[in-house]
């Protein structure tokens, strides 16, 4: 499994998001710049956030991106999945598989989805942000 950008650059924001949580909202260039990101992508990233409840913005002079629960309360995992459309390693385990009462790899991918998500869900977004 190769994760996007999408992916990878989500979650760089988050980790912002998490640095400064309780601070109040911070600016979408604010977050580009701390991210080496660009403003029109990572508004992309955000928005896809913001459907998925994980964040929420504010507008005005003084608006911006917040986290909408505590880092310890949101997981890599939620992260993830928002941005890697549910981080389903092969196309069989969204349920479109004819076969999978008689394949026999079916098993083994459920199974390391599960576990990638269990290892993915065990992790805050506090515990990134602290290195811990």
């Amino acid at each position: 499994m190769k994760l996007s950008s999408k992916g990878r650059y989500g979650l760089k924001a988050m980790c912002e998001l998490a640095k400064h949580y309780g601070e109040g909202a911070l600016s979408l260039p604010y977050i580009a710049g701390e991210t080496l990101l660009s403003e029109k992508y990572l508004e992309q990233l955000l928005s896809v956030l913001k459907k998925d409840e994980l964040i929420d913005a504010t507008r005005g002079a003084s608006g911006g991106y917040f986290l909408k629960r505590p880092p310890e309360q949101i997981s890599v995992g939620e992260i993830l999945r928002s941005l890697e459309n549910g981080l389903e390693i092969v196309d069989c385990l969204s349920g479109e598989c004819k076969n999978k009462s008689t394949c026999h790899t079916y098993g083994v991918w459920s199974k390391l989805y599960r576990e990638i998500n269990k290892c993915l869900d065990g992790i805050s977004l506090k515990e990134l942000v602290e290195g811990e």
